[in-house]
């Protein structure tokens, strides 16, 4: 690709990089992966979604917001909000939830039924469909309004008031939802489910639902790089601890069944959905989110991971 190589100059300490131009340079780099791929046209509104669309912004613990492209327009953030919901789950039942999902790569598509039959209703882990409809149950458990929470939440992390929940892609969800359905019938016939199909499976939609922009998502994760602490109140979202936890699950879990190759070539904790975004996390310095409606086989943004690839690869900011 042409242009300036900046891969081919050493990188900058944090304090010195400037990210203006890095996102600049991304941008033009990643224009022919761009409207590649397939949009989740199983879904009926979001393939609605013109897959020409290219965002980035980046949110650091020491205030600095950079964005770039169509980093401020909304769209449906799907299975990223397996993340939000994961960290309710975990501040509600604590390391109880391990009891009912587990913690490993699944190896499988993430709406894989095989798994769950071998491993008697316990889902591998709680970023793929399965576990996401246990960690919905555990929330519907825990509060009487959970819609009204989980967007409470998810409000308050991303500073915006503005985010809500799109119901025409809740809907869309619905009647597209046969393989979610018999997930979560499964699970409940081995008693892992406690409260009704039809209300694990309606949190699960509109929690899909939610529409952010890659501005709203770069800020929503920065507890997870502040050991917790939400960077602009300063509240205490989550423990250190499980902070570190949930990172270790993204960067095993977070990616569908290609989890081991975004890793290699990230380097980062992420979650992808198939609404185009990918939020990932730099532990004590940042996050970055991206969104590229196409996607790859495994449901992944093309464009977004290679615009990942090309960010570690030029800051030398990866875990690795």
């Amino acid at each position: 690709m042409g242009g300036m190589n900046l891969c081919d100059t050493p990188p900058a300490p944090l304090a010195d990089q400037d990210f203006a131009p890095i996102l600049d340079w991304i941008a033009a780099e990643v224009r022919p992966w761009v409207g590649r791929g397939k949009v989740a046209d199983y879904i009926p509104r979001l393939a609605e979604v013109p897959a020409d669309r290219f965002g980035m912004a980046v949110a650091t613990l020491d205030g600095r917001l950079l964005q770039v492209g169509d980093a401020e327009e909304a769209f449906s953030i799907q299975s990223i909000s397996k993340v939000f919901t994961l960290t309710m789950a975990l501040e509600a039942l604590g390391n109880e939830l391990w009891n009912r999902v587990g913690r490993e790569p699944s190896g499988s598509p993430y709406n894989s039924l095989v798994q769950l039959e071998r491993e008697h209703g316990i889902p591998r882990n709680p970023l793929i469909n399965a576990g996401a409809h246990v960690v919905a149950d555990v929330i519907l458990s825990s509060d009487d309004d959970a819609r009204g929470r989980l967007l409470s939440f998810v409000r308050a992390r991303s500073d915006d008031m503005a985010v809500e929940m799109d119901p025409e892609v809740a809907r869309s969800e619905r009647v597209a939802g046969y393989r979610n359905t018999a997930l979560a019938n499964f699970i409940r016939s081995f008693g892992n489910l406690d409260n009704p199909v039809e209300a694990v499976l309606d949190f699960y939609y509109h929690q899909c639902a939610i529409r952010m922009n890659c501005v709203d998502l770069a800020r929503s994760f920065l507890y997870l790089a502040n050991r917790g602490r939400c960077q602009h109140s300063g509240e205490v979202v989550i423990s250190p601890e499980r902070a570190k936890r949930i990172n270790a699950i993204m960067l095993t879990c977070g990616t569908y069944d290609a989890a081991g190759e975004f890793a290699f070539r990230v380097g980062l904790p992420a979650k992808s959905g198939v609404g185009g975004g990918i939020v990932a996390v730099v532990p004590n310095v940042l996050a970055v989110a991206v969104w590229s409606p196409g996607l790859d086989d495994k449901g992944n943004s093309l464009a977004g991971a290679q615009a990942l690839d090309l960010f570690t690869t030029r800051t030398g900011l990866s875990v690795f």
